[in-house]
């Protein structure tokens, strides 16, 4: 079972992501970023970060340890923002913290030019993605870390964020598990990845038994409210169903074409080409929030 933690500071919200999580120490001396029940994401994107994060570290991919965070709203009575406030009053009792990774960096397109990927590390990932429609691993969003190891070995990627994953548990009566996702933006697809390989290697090593370990690691209360299930036993064996008749599935979703970075960007200016010719020219010279042109904003391509 994941380790039972009780907060013991507030340090400061992380304001990358929509659902604000917060860097926070714990009586066990470890620092987290936690997520908030509170959120607005509420509990889906807490079992969806469970069950895929603790399936990646099975499969040998490498993510941060999942602990449950025990928080009393009153350790962030000071914080200033309002609203960072309220999502703290909103989530008392247990949270979800994964370990932070000092020193490490986000996996941004700059980055990513000069990183070296094996394709069959690529090809993993990206089969974890698809396993478990993970719809936020693109190329503008990549929800990686870079981590040096201070000169021991080369700095290694590091999975993290998987509240957009399981897609499937927002409309449990309609999702197909043979259902294909449009991977050709996934934030690796240009090591050329080996999906075949990956499917070959961990398809087999995803069994019901394992389904089960994982899923078995969600906390009851974060079950309770999903309407579709009497209980969170039954919860749990929908999950377990779904992800076992999915990788079964594998040659139907299976991603194996990915354009390359000049494919990419064509694509992208020929979006913004076509967006730009509709807008006025005063919007045209708005600027990007994030340091992009405006054109080249409205070119990004986004899965979600």
């Amino acid at each position: 079972m994941l380790r039972e933690v009780t907060a013991t500071r507030y340090i400061e919200p992380l304001r990358t992501g929509g659902s604000v999580p917060g860097i926070v120490e714990a009586d066990d001396l470890g620092t987290y970023v936690v997520k908030f029940t509170g959120s607005a994401q509420g509990c889906k994107a807490l079992v969806a970060e469970v069950i895929v994060g603790e399936l990646a570290r099975a499969l040998g991919l490498r993510f941060p340890e999942l602990v449950l965070v025990h928080f009393d709203p009153a350790l962030g009575a000071e914080e200033p923002h309002q609203e960072v406030r309220d999502l703290l009053n909103a989530s008392p009792g247990l949270n979800l913290g994964m370990d932070h990774l000092p020193g490490a960096k986000d996996f941004t397109p700059e980055v990513a030019r000069s990183f070296v990927v094996d394709p069959l590390e690529a090809g993993r990932i990206i089969w974890l993605d698809a396993l478990t429609a993970n719809v936020d691993r693109t190329t503008h969003s990549s929800n990686l870390m870079v981590w040096p190891t201070f000169g021991i070995a080369p700095p290694r990627l590091w999975l993290i964020d998987h509240g957009a994953a399981l897609v499937f548990h927002h409309r449990w009566d309609t999702s197909a598990p043979d259902k294909a996702y449009d991977f050709r933006h996934h934030a690796l697809g240009h090591y050329t990845p080996d999906t075949r390989a990956a499917d070959a290697e961990l398809a087999p090593r995803v069994t019901d038994e394992l389904l089960r370990e994982v899923v078995q690691e969600v906390p009851d209360a974060w079950l309770a409210d999903e309407p579709a299930f009497a209980t969170p036993d039954e919860a749990r064996d929908a999950y377990v169903d779904y992800l076992s008749a999915r990788v079964k599935a594998s040659g139907t979703w299976l991603p194996t074409e990915f354009p390359s970075r000049e494919e990419l960007a064509a694509e992208n200016a020929l979006r913004a080409a076509r967006t730009q010719r509709g807008r006025p020219a005063w919007l045209q010279r708005v600027p990007d929030l994030h340091g992009r042109p405006a054109a080249e904003q409205d070119g990004a391509v986004h899965l979600e």
